[in-house]
């Protein structure tokens, strides 16, 4: 049986929002999107009275399915998720620069995590995460000469 990667969903408070992060500052680039109610939508997802819409991004073969709901109204708050959490904890994206990178990412507010900033001298790696507006967790990493 072959299995190939099809998507990964992340969930969020105001998809208008999200699409400008992914697309403006992290390079996704935009695929489609579908809004959906009901069946069997309802079946799948297992909520009752959904309504939402999936927008599919794509960057080097991966793609990413921002999932904004209308109803039922999206859960949880938006402090990144601790790194022992059952379930997918972050995704991460290689960068060349990763200082340089920061920068952009600070000039546009977003949330970096810079309490998390390491550097491994011997495989000349330096990695940080950042989160999306709602908290998921992103890795940056700069490998020189990978």
């Amino acid at each position: 049986m072959a299995l190939r990667m099809s998507h990964i969903g992340v969930c969020v408070s105001d998809w208008r929002r999200s699409l400008r992060f992914y697309c403006d500052l992290l390079g996704f680039r935009y695929v489609n999107e579908l809004e959906l109610e009901g069946e069997p939508s309802a079946t799948l997802l297992q909520l009752d009275g959904v309504r939402f819409r999936a927008i599919y991004l794509e960057r080097e073969g991966v793609v990413i399915e921002l999932l904004a709901y209308d109803a039922p109204e999206t859960q949880g708050d938006t402090a990144p998720r601790p790194m022992n959490r059952l379930g997918i904890t972050h995704f991460s994206l290689r960068v060349d620069d990763l200082d340089a990178f920061l920068e952009e990412l600070h000039a546009a507010d977003v949330a970096i995590l810079q309490e998390t900033r390491i550097e491994i001298a011997q495989a000349k790696t330096k990695a940080i995460f950042v989160t999306d507006p709602d908290g998921t967790r992103i890795e940056l990493v700069q490998r020189v000469g990978a």
